[in-house]
């Protein structure tokens, strides 16, 4: 099997003016999507991105920038490795990403395996 890496990209929740028991709600629907690859043995690890910790660092000076980051039309949320034979069956799996409905888009991209050392 091979890796497969989900970089979810899409609103924030407290973004959407959803109500509390809204998101708790939405974020039901992901513990039960995890929970479903977990006992199909293809979910690896993931996890979610915090909105202000991130710094953006570039070029030769290696300058730092603090985020979030207006440039960006899209916020990635988070990540999730995934095990699947090839990329068609990754898409199948990500077809029971929770967040569509919200706008929320997943790119996906294979983990390149590199050979112990």
């Amino acid at each position: 099997m091979k890796e497969f890496m989900f970089i979810f990209k899409g609103p924030y929740y407290d973004h959407l003016d959803m109500s509390a028991e809204e998101a708790q709600a939405q974020m039901q629907k992901w513990l039960d999507w995890i929970g479903e690859l977990s006992q199909q043995g293809i979910y690896v690890e993931g996890r979610p991105l915090l909105e202000n910790g991130r710094k953006h660092v570039a070029g030769k000076e290696q300058i730092v920038t603090d985020g979030p980051f207006a440039e960006s039309k899209e916020t990635v949320g988070g990540y999730m490795i995934i095990k699947a034979k090839d990329m068609k069956e990754a898409l199948k799996v990500a077809k029971g990403f929770p967040d569509y409905e919200l706008q929320g888009k997943i790119e996906i991209a294979e983990v390149q395996e590199i050979p112990n050392m």
